[in-house]
């Protein structure tokens, strides 16, 4: 895990030093907000429905036991107790006071964490695979990638002001956990002759115009990293539309012009950067590359985890879908669910976030991930402890056995603290997931995502949800769309739309419909949703969800 060395630290004392002296001209009146804004934004700081909200970058999800702490520290100290983990592997604090954010952001100093950058028309926060490391079918660690990027787009001059937000997210796996055919730039290494390099993939987004990205080169040299994503990026900056917000994502840029006009010019553009790079970014790389030794992991016999496993029912519910496997045998990674039913999706109390602290320090070889699904998982675990670990999670009710399922829902903020929200999103997750454990259907219906969103900027994923849910404003009225076929993983699909919205009072039992007509449709209990609505499309889930149409065809 990277650890900041004593120019992070200048740096960072420095940047929050000059924000603590625009928040006082601020407050006392010397600056307005609409000259105050850009600054609050370029230290991840918004102002929302009812209160500012502060965004901390995670940088690639990872943290350590302290940084843990501190976090809940924050949450217990200048929030409400609780903080929200995010789509982009960050923690939002939604109650701050303004006096106090300098105070917070030199608390996250202290432990090696920053809000830079988390907003604005710049490079966001770089996500990756919150199992790297840690799964088997890895090529390579990708983290150390996504450091180097963190540092080479940390106040980089020319990306500070781009024609709208970017996001890069880096994977080394496969297996796609980092839904990088959805972001400005995917990179996902692969193998050519022996060779490891990446899958330059460019132009996906979500949003008001989804798109899955395209394959912008098959393969790259890991050490042209960093000079073909800044040819990439000032293609983008001189190309991309500034007329109107709304088409100022590299995604329209790569519509409009089309790939291969784009590919001719980020290589003309490579050709140059290249060789302005005199190899000092790969020797930064390598000091980077020192942080992420793989911790020495232990070794014991399962015994422990067998019997829990054969004689505990709720340990193997919750075993069954909350462990993945380990490239070690007697290894598990732990996915801990921030989604008790009923409860706010991504939401963890200053308790909660200690005892998860407490377990990565204790078992865990200090270290966390958040995931983009908003869950923190311990990497690597020793089988035998996985008891021990269960039986603490349920004490402060972090143990719910769900992973995966249809209470597992991605839900951003909505109505309830978004000012840009058209609709609640919160409540609808919420009484989804306690409908269906009242049911007790979501380990028979198994694996299914769904995702909401509570606007068109869809902070929710959900075009990209087996069942994805679009809160929207028709006429003073909360109106929900359903999408289905979405898809984040490495066969990434945009979901279709299944026909007219349904008023908030009508989605719990639409998405009910919905997933009885699964459960008839289906060949065997094998057969996931998604494997079913690619088999039989979209007629019969319509016919169910619209059955008075039918009805008037009829």
């Amino acid at each position: 895990m990277y650890k900041y060395n004593d120019f992070d630290a200048a740096f960072l004392a420095e940047r929050n030093a000059q924000f603590r002296a625009q928040v006082e001209r601020r407050i006392d009146g010397s600056l307005t907000e609409d000259e105050f804004k850009p600054l609050r934004l370029m230290n991840g700081l918004y102002l929302q429905l009812h209160a500012y909200m502060l965004r901390v970058a995670i940088p690639y999800g990872t943290l350590s036991s302290a940084q843990m702490r501190q976090l809940a520290l924050l949450a217990e100290k200048w929030d409400k107790g609780y903080g929200h983990f995010t789509t982009r592997q960050n923690i939002q604090y939604n109650w701050p006071t303004l006096k106090d954010v300098p105070d917070m952001l030199d608390a996250l100093a202290e432990v090696g964490l920053h809000a830079i950058q988390t907003s604005g028309n710049t490079v966001r926060n770089v996500t990756s695979d919150h199992f790297a490391a840690a799964a088997k079918g890895e090529l390579e660690d990708p983290r150390p990638y996504a450091e180097l990027i963190r540092q080479w787009s940390t106040d980089h001059p020319e990306f500070q002001f781009l024609g709208r937000k970017f996001k890069i997210a880096v994977t080394g796996a496969e297996e796609d956990r980092a839904v990088t055919r959805a972001h400005d730039i995917g990179l996902r290494m692969v193998s050519r002759e022996g060779e490891t390099g990446f899958e330059v993939i460019v132009g996906g987004g979500l949003g008001r115009t989804p798109m899955i990205g395209k394959v912008l080169r098959e393969f790259l040299p890991k050490a042209d990293l960093l000079p073909y994503l800044e040819a990439v990026l000032s293609v983008y900056n001189l190309l991309g539309r500034r007329d109107n917000k709304y088409k100022a994502r590299i995604k329209i840029t790569v519509q409009e012009n089309g790939i291969d006009k784009i590919r001719a010019l980020v290589e003309e553009r490579f050709i140059e950067r290249r060789a302005q790079f005199n190899g000092a970014d790969q020797e930064l790389l390598e000091e980077i590359k020192a942080h992420f030794t793989p911790p020495a992991l232990r070794s014991s016999d399962t015994a422990a985890y067998d019997a829990a496993y054969d004689n505990d029912p709720v340990f193997r519910a919750w075993a069954d879908t909350n462990l993945s496997a380990h490239r070690n045998e007697d290894h598990a990674i732990v996915t801990i669910s921030v989604k008790a039913h009923g409860a706010t999706p991504g939401d963890a109390t200053a308790e909660q976030m200690r005892v998860m602290a407490d377990l990565a320090q204790e078992f865990g070889y200090d270290e966390l991930r958040i995931s983009h699904q908003q869950n923190v998982i311990l990497p690597h675990v020793l089988k035998s402890d996985l008891p021990a670990i269960h039986a603490r999670l349920k004490e402060v009710g972090l143990a719910t056995a769900n992973i995966g399922l249809i209470s597992d829902i991605i839900a951003c903020p909505g109505m309830d603290y978004c000012a840009l929200a058209t609709a609640r999103s919160i409540p609808v997750a919420q009484d989804i997931a306690t409908r269906f454990e009242e049911l007790k259907l979501e380990h028979d219906v198994g694996h299914l995502q769904i995702k909401i969103s509570g606007c068109i900027n869809a902070c929710g994923h959900h075009h990209v949800g087996h069942i994805g849910i679009l809160g929207l404003d028709r006429a003073g009225v909360e109106n929900y769309q359903i999408t289905l076929g979405g898809d984040a993983t490495e066969t990434a699909a945009i979901g279709t739309r299944t026909g007219p919205g349904f008023a908030y009072d009508e989605i719990v039992p639409a998405v009910e419909r919905l997933i009885g007509a699964y459960l008839e449709l289906r060949t065997d209990e094998g057969e996931t949703f998604i494997e079913t609505y690619r088999r039989v499309g979209m007629e019969p889930f319509k016919a169910v969800l619209y059955p008075e149409a039918r009805k008037k065809v009829a």
